[in-house]
């Protein structure tokens, strides 16, 4: 590792953290519900990004290891949020939405999945 690694990845979740802030109050003020939508979109967009960022760096299309750090590692990891979703869920619980906790879940990771998926299908074609 070296400074260049740091600041690629500082810098990327530094962007990727004010997008995400960015983009979770616009979906929340649009759509005002119980159920976190802009936690989630975030959470797929991220899966959809970082299934095509690593796969392209996989295919070796011309990304270095800094701009991996930048998208990849820095971006979408400021940009997905766990514990975000963790809290979340934690709050729906807690407010005795059992069902909408669960459909949270399930829908977070089986639609992270095949967004993740689909970027992978989509980097092969970088």
């Amino acid at each position: 590792m070296n400074f260049y690694n740091f600041l690629a990845v500082g810098l990327g979740g530094f962007l990727g953290t004010v997008a995400r802030y960015a983009a979770v109050k616009s979906v929340d003020e649009k759509i005002n519900a119980v159920f976190p939508y802009g936690t989630f979109a975030v959470n797929v967009i991220g899966s959809l990004l970082l299934g095509i960022i690593y796969t392209a760096a996989l295919r070796k299309v011309g990304m270095t290891e800094n701009w991996r750090l930048f998208l990849g590692v820095g971006f979408c990891g400021g940009f997905t949020t766990f514990s975000a979703f963790a809290w979340e869920n934690f709050s729906l619980i807690q407010q005795k939405f059992m069902g909408t906790s669960l459909a949270y879940a399930l829908a977070s990771l089986g639609v992270g999945l095949l967004a993740l998926m689909a970027g992978v299908w989509i980097g092969r074609f970088l």
